[in-house]
């Protein structure tokens, strides 16, 4: 008789359960609150972009001209450096030893030059005495063209020989040019930003995706802004703009126009918002700051607004940044 009961009593209690399980899984999802309260835009009418911090020289992907093992680094992350000033070195061993035989030959060519010069002064003093006889019928015409000719050979061989010293001190220019193409030397005044060779690594040439060194000026620092192709006839170069610092809205600096690249080209500086859209194209402008008024770094994103006239329609701005 217990069973009896028991069956329907289960049946009702997995109902009650199923219900309560199913109203609890229907429960609206709060909302996820971001990390960083976005920026507001100081404008009425605007252009919002998303800004990459940069060197004001760009970054410049340092390379070599001659593959090779990298013997030497004088410096290091984070180092202020000089046009000029060595970066780093290719092993030169083989360069040294050659520019010590180029030397040699050269040592032995300008020696040459001394034997033909002091031969071709005895054959000169020897055409002179034979000239300066009193009586010309002491010596035979032919003699004479003889010694004369040999003066002129003598003379020819000084100028070879002085063409081979010339040969050998262009071999030591040129090896002296070869090892001093091993020692990477900075290109502009600037930091160094990133240094991902280390000694005894392998150095290649071309571009690399990840450059051996990534140098930069940051006194002033420049901000790259991707301007929707939509809104870019919007934009006056003029226009007052300003940035905000990512993760503190609170954190901003005003801008200062430096130049529009002529040149549209597709989105690639992402944002990670998922309404983004990726398919578009954008029209770059980069603006200037100075580096102390914000604890930022090369390579961080910024979002910028620049202020614009107002579109037809009621609408002030692109879509968000974010």
């Amino acid at each position: 008789m217990f069973t009896k009961y028991l069956l329907p009593l289960v049946a009702v209690i997995g109902a009650i359960f199923a219900v309560v399980f199913v109203r609890a899984g229907n429960k609206p999802v709060p909302a996820s609150q971001p990390v960083a309260q976005p920026a507001q835009a100081p404008y009425e009418a605007y252009i919002a972009g998303a800004g990459l911090v940069e060197a004001s020289t760009e970054n410049i992907a340092v390379g070599t001209v001659v593959p090779g093992i990298v013997s030497e680094i004088d410096v290091k992350v984070g180092d202020d450096v000089k046009a000029g000033q060595p970066l780093f070195k290719i092993d030169d061993r083989d360069l040294q030893a050659d520019l010590l035989v180029r030397k040699a030959s050269l040592q032995a060519a300008q020696s040459q030059v001394k034997v033909e010069e002091a031969t071709l002064a005895d054959v000169q003093n020897q055409l002179e005495k034979w000239t300066s006889l009193p009586d010309p019928r002491a010596v035979s015409k032919e003699d004479l063209d003889r010694k004369r000719f040999g003066v002129q050979t003598q003379q020819a061989k000084l100028e070879a020989a002085r063409s081979q010293v010339a040969a050998a001190e262009a071999q030591v220019k040129a090896t002296e040019t070869n090892l001093d193409r091993l020692i990477v030397r900075a290109p502009v005044d600037g930091q160094l930003l990133q240094v991902k060779i280390r000694l005894g690594e392998f150095a290649p040439i071309g571009v690399l995706q990840t450059p051996l060194m990534l140098l930069g000026n940051v006194k002033t620092l420049h901000v790259r802004v991707d301007v929707d192709e939509n809104d870019a006839w919007r934009l006056h170069p003029g226009a007052s703009a300003r940035a905000f610092l990512r993760g503190n809205k609170d954190l901003s600096t005003p801008l200062r126009f430096v130049r529009v690249e002529p040149y549209v080209i597709p989105k690639r500086s992402l944002t990670g918002d998922s309404a983004e859209r990726v398919d578009t194209r954008v029209l770059q402008v980069l603006y200037a700051f100075d580096s102390q008024t914000l604890p930022i770094y090369v390579g961080q994103q910024m979002d910028v607004f620049i202020e614009a006239p107002p579109v037809s329609g009621g609408a002030t701005t692109t879509a968000s940044v974010r």
